[in-house]
């Protein structure tokens, strides 16, 4: 695993922890990268190797996740973007590159529009384009929509870490060669407790806030109000490893991607989390992150 450092700045309500994957090079560029809904820092691990030091990478545990599970609401999108960019600011980082994963880029986006002067270009991660909310649906369906079994887990214990990682190891996004080290530690970051009753320290009223807030108005239209170019690497498999991913070409064109300055990438046999922590998705964000950021 590629070494990183912990570093917590001040936000409203108290400290947003953070991982730090420090360049060789002080003057290197930095990328800021944002998690999923139920995920950690950790999940940007397999790209942090793969960046290889060409850039500084800062990932933060979201509010209510991981690290930053005490810190307090409200929640929402809108509070990740505006902690995103009270992170940027302690750090002294200006038109910082920004890339968001699943709800994080829906996140970015956000804080690309509300701190126009604070972010630069932008990388999404299977995520950012949206629809309007099915009326008929209450709150909790609605995230169940979204995120499916996920919910399920953050009620789950399990006996130790052995069977966390046992759990994980089941699901079909993670079959095959798509276990690492790196994948390991992204999921052993999200535990907390004490054993026979360890559980997920994502808090429940977090990840509620935040997947209805993924339905709002201001969060839908962030990416067609970009101040600067965009480029979605979108999965070309599911949240369960199915067939059918989270996008194609007639579900982005009914989300409005035509008219955006978003570059739409397809990332061919990979899901919705190993476009991600895998070898083959981390490599294609990871060069997407060295286009955005490096000089040209």
């Amino acid at each position: 695993m590629t070494p990183y450092e912990e570093i917590r700045v001040p936000v409203a309500g108290g400290g947003l922890a953070a991982l730090r994957w420090p360049a060789p090079d002080p003057g290197a560029p930095v990328v800021m990268a944002l998690h999923g809904i139920t995920a950690n820092a950790l999940s940007w691990g397999t790209v942090a190797r793969h960046l290889a030091g060409r850039v500084t990478l800062i990932a933060p545990d979201l509010r209510g996740r991981a690290a930053s599970a005490g810190l307090p609401g409200p929640y929402g999108i809108a509070a990740h973007a505006d902690d995103a960019a009270a992170l940027a600011e302690a750090l002294g980082l200006d038109r910082v590159t920004l890339a968001g994963h699943s709800m994080g880029a829906f996140v970015a986006a956000l804080a690309a529009v509300r701190h126009r002067e604070r972010f630069g270009e932008l990388v999404l991660v299977d995520g950012g384009f949206g629809f309007p909310a099915p009326t008929h649906l209450s709150a909790d369906e609605l995230v169940r929509a979204v995120i499916g079994p996920a919910m399920d887990r953050l009620s789950m214990t399990f006996a130790d870490r052995d069977a966390y990682r046992e759990f994980w190891r089941a699901h079909p996004a993670f079959g095959g060669d798509a276990w690492s080290p790196e994948v390991d530690a992204y999921i052993q970051r999200d535990l907390t407790g004490e054993e026979p009753s360890m559980r997920s320290g994502c808090r429940l009223e977090a990840v509620r806030t935040d997947g209805v807030g993924l339905f709002q108005g201001e969060v839908l239209s962030a990416v067609r109000e970009l101040p600067r170019p965009a480029v979605l690497l979108w999965a070309q498999r599911g949240l369960m490893d199915e067939e059918q991913g989270l996008y194609d070409e007639s579900r982005l064109a009914a989300a409005g991607l035509p008219g955006t300055i978003v570059e739409a990438v397809r990332v061919q046999d990979v899901n919705h989390y190993t476009v991600l922590t895998g070898d083959k998705g981390a490599a294609e964000v990871a060069g997407a992150l060295l286009r955005a950021s490096l000089p040209r």
